[in-house]
């Protein structure tokens, strides 16, 4: 199983909270478009023949994209590439870009899921983050793609966003429920470095995130979407049965994917590579390819670290024989030993041989995992 991620870096405006690679303007976007095309023929070899069976379109604003420049993406990733009869291709989507008319462009486009970055249903909380629909266009927009056959929708939830009380996040989570959403994607709003928030918390211009408020919001995340039947099947993932995202759980499973797009991430099994952050500097990847792009080739202990944190994360656990045939005796020592101490203290359970985190344990994941790394 493999994947392509296509990233699609223009934005109506910076979020306050993002640092993902982006520009706020759209002035590039058929130069782009013939770049990409570009970078999909240097790059048809990357997977080495494999079959793709995912396709995600991620930003940046994807559907930002006129039908005709995606249109031609998918030409050009057929002609390249042998895809699956029944791959999953998601696009993110900002609601204030859905309409009648761009519904219509998209059906002529083989996307099949879409990933709405609705964020909260409360004004106040837009404001902050520098969004720029409103709660109301939000439930708009789910409706009217639902009206139009659109079923596979995501959207994003972010909590620990300051002011925002347990009873707002519980009214933001009724709100998800109401709508009939098959996906929820939930994320702790965290404060990156260099980003336009992590600015104006220094400034004392916004107020900073309360790690008491976001460990509040998550437990009654976990609690609302177990009673409203939903799968926890990652940590910031939760999912109807049969609509758990193909794309992200490629990832968590250590599957190979292509990344295409300024700052975009690539991964085969043996080295990783990611593009510049630069529009200037991918815009030339077709006369300095080499120069385009970093890569790292993957240590044991590099490798083993990253199973260990992405499976960990997971429904499916961590998979001691796995660390035992990948990785080998010492591996499988180490692990056994350090997790000892998160078994104890009610951090991790284990069943048939695999590791998982407990409810209490998903609270410290990370700080789980780091401690397990070799």
């Amino acid at each position: 199983m493999a994947g392509i991620y296509i990233h699609i870096p223009f934005c109506k405006a910076k979020c306050h909270y993002c640092n993902f690679f982006s520009v706020a303007s759209v002035r590039y976007k058929p130069q782009f478009v013939n770049h990409l095309l570009k970078e999909i023929a240097l790059q048809k070899d990357y997977l080495g023949g494999h079959t793709i069976n995912t396709i995600y379109f991620g930003g940046g604003t994807p559907s930002l994209l006129e039908t005709e420049g995606l249109k031609k993406i998918f030409d050009a990733l057929h002609d390249q590439f042998n895809i699956a009869g029944d791959a999953e291709i998601t696009l993110e989507a900002n609601p204030d870009d859905i309409n009648i008319q761009w519904i219509a462009g998209i059906k002529k486009c083989p996307v099949n899921r879409l990933s709405l970055g609705i964020q909260s249903f409360f004004d106040a909380d837009l404001q902050y983050l520098n969004r720029k629909h409103t709660a109301l266009q939000a439930k708009n927009a789910v409706k009217l793609l639902q009206d139009q056959g659109f079923g596979n929708l995501s959207i994003d939830l972010i909590y620990g966003i300051p002011g925002l009380k347990d009873k707002q996040w519980v009214k933001n989570l009724e709100i998800f429920r109401s709508l009939n959403i098959a996906h929820l994607s939930a994320y702790a709003l965290t404060v990156e470095e260099k980003t336009a928030l992590s600015i104006l918390i220094r400034k004392g211009k916004m107020a900073p995130p309360s790690d008491e408020d976001t460990v509040s919001h998550f437990k009654i995340l976990q609690e609302f979407m177990e009673v409203a039947g939903y799968i926890h099947y990652e940590i910031s993932s939760f999912a109807r049965e049969g609509f758990y995202s193909r794309h992200n759980s490629l990832y968590w499973a250590g599957g190979h994917y292509l990344g295409l797009g300024p700052s975009a991430h690539s991964y085969n099994g043996i080295s990783r590579r990611w593009n510049k952050a630069s529009l200037k500097e991918w815009f030339a990847l077709d006369r300095y390819f080499s120069e385009s792009y970093e890569e790292e080739f993957l240590s044991v202990d590099q490798r083993y670290n990253e199973y260990v944190m992405t499976s960990l994360r997971t429904i499916w656990g961590c998979d001691l024989k796995v660390v035992q045939h990948e990785f080998g005796d010492k591996y499988h020592a180490y692990i056994s030993k350090q997790m000892i101490r998160h078994i104890r203290d009610g951090m991790l359970t284990t069943d048939r041989g695999r590791i998982f985190l407990t409810r209490k344990g998903k609270l410290f994941a990370d700080g789980i995992a780091a401690d397990m790394f070799m």
